[in-house]
């Protein structure tokens, strides 16, 4: 099956019975949430690309809101990042990603919520150049969480779900270093050093980008014509 991404017109790939399926982009960091769970966990998949501006009829079928990550096995579809990993932790087996824990499992669930504030920003700044100050007040909360918990947010041993949801952004942050904001050791250290270690997970090598990727299809975003399908 290609890489390239499906269009709108084009014929629905044919999915075998049991087959689970992700509906993905490339690029997407909320779809890179939920490939990080299938890698962690070694699920098997098959992956499926869409072109977000000339979205395919089934998959719109499929997901009415167009969005990605969208699974999809045997009858059942599931969409929304978070609902999608979480779903994945729920019924394949392997090390849970989530803790066992409902108080802990929430304030997890509280961390990886309310990053939405700080993935805004961050596109804000990719843009104007501006809130830096703020971006910065929002990181300074998770330096502080991760201080508490260890290595990783999951602990000292391994990552958790949190870890892998706010990941795709921070393999991001490099670009905003011309925009004048950098994650340094000085302002972050704990953050810093997390950075370095998730560089090493297999599953984060397995699907990351460089930055002059995320560079080259953020460009080609903002001129409005995404090349969905750099480097293939």
């Amino acid at each position: 099956m290609s890489q390239k991404s499906y269009v709108t017109g084009s014929a629905y790939p044919p999915l075998e019975n049991g087959v689970l399926r992700i509906y993905s982009m490339r690029f997407c960091p909320y779809a890179q949430r939920t490939r990080l769970v299938l890698q962690q966990k070694n699920i098997p998949h098959e992956n499926v690309n869409v072109h977000l501006k000339k979205k395919p009829e089934w998959f719109l079928e499929r997901n009415p809101f167009g969005s990605v990550p969208t699974l999809e096995i045997n009858d059942k579809v599931i969409y929304e990042s978070n609902i999608c990993s979480q779903y994945l932790d729920d019924v394949y087996p392997g090390d849970k990603l989530t803790p066992s824990d409902p108080y802990q499992k929430a304030r997890d669930q509280m961390l990886i919520d309310t990053f939405g504030k700080a993935a805004g920003l961050f596109y804000k700044i990719l843009r104007t150049g501006e809130d830096i100050g703020e971006l910065k007040k929002c990181l300074e909360r998770y330096d502080k969480e991760l201080s508490k918990r260890g290595k990783y947010f999951g602990g000292n041993n391994k990552p958790c779900m949190i870890d892998l949801a706010l990941w795709p952004w921070f393999e991001r942050l490099e670009q905003l270093e011309e925009k004048g904001f950098k994650l340094t050791e000085a302002e972050f250290p704990n953050l810093f050093v997390w950075v370095k270690t998730m560089y090493q997970l297999p599953a984060v090598k397995t699907i990351m980008f460089d930055n002059a990727s995320h560079m080259h299809f953020i460009k080609s975003n903002r001129e409005g014509n995404p090349d969905y399908d750099f480097g293939l």
